[in-house]
């Protein structure tokens, strides 16, 4: 494994620095926060850092030099606090309702104007439904399963479209979080500011991702305004946490610009639901923005985090779906040891996005991070019955992972905005360039079986085997270009990119390998916006995932995926969300495929397809009364595969069907005013367990509520999940592979601002 690298214990200096920095920037404001001290007011606040005003104009006009636009910026009257909400695509939104995202294009873009399909989540709609992990706060978004691993508090796990997304599409500030083998980050839900959800080929402007689309997390960022806020909460199995989000502008002489920090923080520690492990973590997440003019703004973005827990339980089919003679396992069970086992992640990242606006028709950005994670796993793991299910014993496996991985990530844009007669274009050039590489130690060795009605535990050895010892790398460039064409109502997107990768294995027990590929994949959209507020578009995208992994011993091929999808949006004049509907045909190839005639072989020559339809609704109705609704159904089916009697059956795991809704409404006056509540459903369709689809993992109907109440600086809040306590197995990848789903957990908390 590698030692701690000098640019980590840098990361952790500047986390220091930006903590000193925030605090004395937030005591220098103390003295404005004694007027707000009374009176009702939602916490945490929405703040947002308003874009500066830009003339879009074909010849740019002749700049006022930046001292006497400094000079009368000084001698302008303070806007009001009260000021309409001004939405920016990487910031906060108001409500449940986004209206504009750089997801799908980059570019700052009406969600009605892109021609595929986005859902946002909002840090009011975090809040309201406190999701405990990352993948819970994609519970009420079509076309997304999250939690997909059952109650794991290790990882975050979802499907997009059917297909497994978490390893390759999970992106922060626009950036990949890549991960293979057991080397996985963790995303804090109390440091996000929106979640995007941009579902279909995504690869022609991020990379490498899979077909099915992305998941994109946005962090918080320094505000324009003070914020002073912590908050505390416990849950009902006894664990509990402490977090903090302070920042705002710090005083500087005019010509100097301006500058803001901020320093968000949570700490947690406590039990779950399974027996003998506990989920503790910690992070820190400083950053601060300097815009020396109107043209230009550095942000500079680092964290740090910490997660100490244990396995995820494996359990056989027979005993979690369905009776075994003793009846059913216990959700509660550990079947691991607990003198050995543990999982613990170490993560740092550090990054910055820079914007310029060269001239009022081009703007150039650039993003770039750095991050290094390093995990231990050791478990014993089980793997069905030793004998028969009456016995219960279950055979475990002793296995050992030490992963340390680091991802350095710099993508460069150039948008350029100009007029050729009756069109408009926006278009965008970019060059990313990334590098991943894993060293990824395994060992294995067979452990003794565990009761399942009556366990026992005793001190074992960590596994010692050897079972691989690798260090794989990849450098991916990309050349895209995009270009927004405006006609009218009419908007076309027209995408195209070309990436160059090399990927390497250095085997240290063996033979090395390498491997170069190229591949071209493109998009074009087709949007029409009516009067109205209706939109119905047309899309057509491949897609190209250089795969970093081994089949075997083998490097893995690329894969490759296609996808038509047709849709409507709507947005009606005058009302504060908005609706969607979309049809698509989507295509993943190159998927392995296990041999026929050698079962420890496989070949990467299978294809699976996914055609669905997704609803979705997302409304502010009233003042404090805001729902969003979700319906998803989709044929996915094995379309070629070694095994002819694989063909047309569903992959393991995957639910078909999905439905959620949620609403939460707080009252705006009279003696009820602060007081609020709010509800929701979730639908999770049936699954498979084995590839041959004869082991169905039944439905499930989760419901969810809470109650709050805001009084001046003041918020208390109730959540409950899972609230009638359904005991269900979330999925099972096989037959011995099965994992319960989260039990009912009831989180109170209490927040204050000042």
């Amino acid at each position: 494994m590698k030692k701690i690298h000098l640019s980590r214990l840098a990361m952790w200096s500047a986390a220091c620095a930006f903590s000193a920095l925030t605090l004395n920037s937030s005591l220098a404001q103390q003295s404005n926060a004694a007027a707000s001290q009374s009176g009702l007011q939602p916490l945490p606040p929405v703040v947002v850092n308003q874009p500066e005003a830009r003339r879009r104009a074909t010849v740019a006009p002749r700049r006022t030099p930046r001292a006497i636009r400094s000079a009368a910026a000084s001698r302008a009257p303070v806007a009001k606090r009260d000021a309409p909400f001004v939405e920016n695509p990487r910031g906060a939104i108001q409500g449940y309702v986004a209206n504009r995202s750089m997801a799908g294009t980059k570019t700052n873009t009406p969600i009605n104007e892109t021609p595929q399909s986005i859902s946002v989540i909002g840090a009011e709609q975090i809040r309201d439904q406190k999701p405990s992990r990352f993948d819970q706060i994609l519970s009420y978004t079509p076309g997304v399963v999250g939690g997909t691993f059952g109650n794991d508090v290790r990882n975050d796990w979802f499907l997009i479209r059917g297909f497994k997304s978490n390893d390759n599409s999970t992106f922060l500030d626009g950036m990949q979080l890549f991960s293979t083998s057991y080397a996985t980050w963790k995303l804090q839900p109390f440091n996000l500011e929106r979640v995007e959800v941009l579902r279909g080929p995504s690869a022609i402007l991020y990379g490498g991702s899979s077909p099915s689309g992305i998941v994109n997390a946005v962090s918080k960022m320094p505000p324009a305004e003070p914020i002073r806020y912590i908050e505390a909460g416990v849950d009902n199995y006894g664990n509990s946490y402490v977090g903090f989000d302070i920042g705002g502008p710090v005083a500087m002489a005019p010509e100097n610009g301006k500058l803001s920090t901020r320093l968000v923080g949570r700490f947690q520690g406590g039990d779950t639901q399974t027996d003998y492990t506990q989920d503790n973590n910690f992070f820190i997440a400083p950053s601060l923005t300097w815009k020396p003019d109107a043209d230009t703004s550095f942000t500079l973005l680092a964290s740090a985090s910490q997660n100490n827990t244990r396995g995820q339980n494996f359990l056989p089919y027979v005993g979690s779906v369905v009776d075994a003679p003793f009846g059913r396992i216990g959700t509660s069970i550990f079947t691991s040891e607990p003198s050995i086992d543990t999982f613990r992640r170490t993560q740092e990242m550090v990054g910055y996005q820079f914007e310029r606006n060269l001239s009022d028709n081009v703007t150039f950005r650039q993003n770039a991070r750095y991050a290094h994670v390093d995990v231990k796993y050791s478990t014993l793991y089980g793997f069905g019955y030793a004998t028969t299910p009456a016995a219960a014993n279950m055979t475990r496996f002793n296995f050992l992972a030490q992963n340390g991985a680091d991802q350095a990530t710099l993508d460069n844009q150039l948008e350029y905005r100009f007029n050729t007669g009756a069109f408009s274009h926006t278009a965008l050039f970019g060059l990313d360039l990334k590098h991943y590489s894993i060293d990824d130690l395994q060992k294995f060795s067979f452990g003794t079986p565990i009761n399942l009605v009556n366990p026992v535990y005793t001190p074992t050895a960590e596994a010692s085997g050897p079972f691989r010892d690798v260090t794989l790398s990849q450098k991916q460039v990309g050349f895209y270009m995009q270009d927004q064409i405006k006609l009218d109502r009419f908007t076309l997107v027209l995408s195209g990119r070309n990436d160059w990768v090399s990927t390497n294995n250095d085997n240290h027990a063996g033979a090395g390998q390498s491997r170069d590929d190229s591949k071209f994949s493109g998009r074009a959209g087709l949007i029409y916006n009516f009067d109205n507020g209706l939109a119905p578009y047309v899309s057509y995208a491949t897609s190209y995932n250089p795969v970093v992994g081994l089949n075997g011993t083998t490097l893995q091929l690329p894969e490759t995926g296609q996808q038509t999808e047709v849709g409507v949006k709507f947005q009606p004049v005058g009302f504060d969300g908005h609706f969607g509907v979309a049809l698509f045909d989507l295509k993943r190839q190159n998927v392995l495929t296990t041999d026929p005639l050698n079962p420890l072989r496989s070949i990467q020559n299978g294809e699976v397809t996914s055609r669905g339809l997704e609803l979705e609704a997302v409304a502010n109705l009233a003042p404090g009364f805001k729902v969003v609704g979700s319906f998803t159904t989709y044929n996915i089916f094995v379309s070629k595969d070694l095994d002819p009697t694989l063909v047309g059956t569903v992959p393991t795991a995957t639910p078909k069907q999905l439905a959620s809704g949620w609403a939460d409404y707080t009252f705006q006056e009279g003696a009820l005013r602060g007081f609020g509540f709010g509800g929701g459903v979730r639908y999770v369709g049936a699954s498979f367990a084995n590839t041959a689809n004869t082991l169905p993992v039944p439905s499930r109907v989760l419901g969810d509520a809470a109650v709050h109440y805001e009084w001046q600086n003041w918020r208390l809040a109730l959540n409950v999940s899972n609230l009638t306590d359904e005991i269900y197995v979330a999925t099972c990848s096989q037959a011995e592979a099965c994992f319960y789903g989260d039990r009912r957990r009831v989180t109170a908390s209490v927040g204050y601002k000042w």
